[in-house]
């Protein structure tokens, strides 16, 4: 009974974690491509700050893993369910990037 319950949340905190593992080499592979990862980097910023701006939309959590950033702002546990990284993360891997690209 238990393996009911907690078998299904096992699989999305799994799929979810793969899910970021791409995002992150997503990024990486676009650094290499340009050669740098400012650009990259900046463009995340961007695209976090007019999503700031821009009112939120009613999203279905099962389609988040399309957008560029994730539409939703997780806290504590609910960060393992998030389909992209922070973008804190996402920019502090870049950085570590562009000292290596």
């Amino acid at each position: 009974l238990l393996s009911i319950i907690l078998a299904p949340i096992a699989a999305v905190m799994i799929q979810m974690a793969v899910s970021r593992s791409r995002e992150a080499q997503a990024d990486a592979s676009g650094a290499h491509l340009l050669g740098d990862a400012t650009p990259l980097a900046n463009a995340l910023i961007k695209i976090d700050a007019a999503s700031k701006r821009t009112p939120p939309l009613a999203v279905n959590p099962a389609v988040s893993h399309l957008f560029l950033q994730s539409p939703f702002r997780a806290q504590g546990v609910a960060k393992l369910f998030m389909s992209h990284p922070p973008l804190e993360e996402r920019l502090a891997q870049l950085r570590e990037l562009g000292a290596r690209v």
